[in-house]
């Protein structure tokens, strides 16, 4: 998955993209067939399958009859769901300050039922303090202005709220190297209150946090941090995702995130338990 400018996509609109792609192979049609009906290039079907573009109506309901769909309440349905996915997120009122690359990801975490991530640098954003997120964001973002960075730490806030708020929270599993609870970030009150913090996530039943000690050696991602996405909707596959500081790449191919997952699961392996976790900052915020 790529997501270009101009918006990133929601999560509904990759499942109406891969629906649409499921049709057309069924109708047995190739892109440029596809694309000859509505007058348009073999990329303009592609990108409306892989969710790079919005959902024009009028392109939508052509392909639908192109297709074999004839039901005018099927393809009422189909429209439906494709105007509501052409609805901007809820963080779209953050789009002065949230790029497109981020937006997916924000989109995804979202809509996720399994959220698996490994942090060797800091605590996920997913549970950060206000002021631990602040520190970070200060070290990332050193020439932002103060109320760009109030926004993204509001943002980061609102993100937080699926874990705690939403109906059917999504499973939290994340492996943090002891790099993260060590390096001191935004002074020693601070990094208490966000051990502090990660305590009591651990006492959520939706939350799982593992520690890689120093001494656990080294592990197949010293490379560098990346999450993994699992969805109840048979039609979005298990995505992960890595960033850089120029950006974020998202994979989706099966061999690609099986080699996230590979890695993943010999970390956890190689973590302490999860039932020792709290045992453990508990410890190490005695230390501070």
């Amino acid at each position: 998955m790529d997501p270009r400018p101009g918006g990133a996509p929601t999560v509904l609109r990759m499942v109406l993209g891969k629906r649409l792609q499921d049709l057309r192979e069924q109708a047995g049609l190739s892109y440029e067939e596809a694309g000859r009906a509505l007058d348009v290039t073999h990329a303009t079907i592609r990108r409306m399958e892989k969710a790079e573009v919005g959902l024009k109506l009028p392109y939508v309901e052509k392909l639908l009859t192109t297709y074999g769909i004839t039901s005018p309440e099927e393809i009422g349905g189909f429209l439906a769901l494709a105007r509501e996915a052409n609805r901007p997120g809820w963080w779209h009122s953050f789009r002065d300050v949230l790029p497109d690359w981020f937006s997916a990801f924000v989109s995804l975490e979202g809509e996720a039922t399994v959220i698996r991530a490994y942090e060797p640098h800091y605590v996920p954003g997913l549970l950060q303090t206000p002021d631990y997120a602040r520190a970070v964001l200060r070290a990332g973002l050193p020439h932002a202005a103060g109320d760009e960075i109030d926004r993204l730490v509001t943002l980061r806030t609102e993100r937080q709220a699926l874990l705690l708020r939403r109906e059917n929270p999504p499973l939290l599993w994340v492996v943090m190297d002891e790099t993260v609870l060590r390096r001191p970030i935004g002074g020693r009150a601070v990094m208490r209150d966000q051990i502090g913090a990660l305590m009591d996530a651990t006492e959520q039943a939706n939350v799982r946090l593992q520690v890689i000690p120093f001494t656990a050696g080294p592990h197949p991602a010293m490379y560098g941090p990346f999450h993994i996405f699992r969805f109840q909707l048979q039609e979005i596959p298990d995505i992960a995702y890595a960033e850089s500081l120029v950006g974020g790449v998202y994979f989706d191919e099966r061999d690609d995130v099986s080699t996230f997952l590979e890695a993943l699961d010999r970390m956890c392996a190689q973590a302490a338990p999860a039932q020792s976790t709290k045992a453990i900052l508990d410890g190490m915020r005695k230390e501070i």
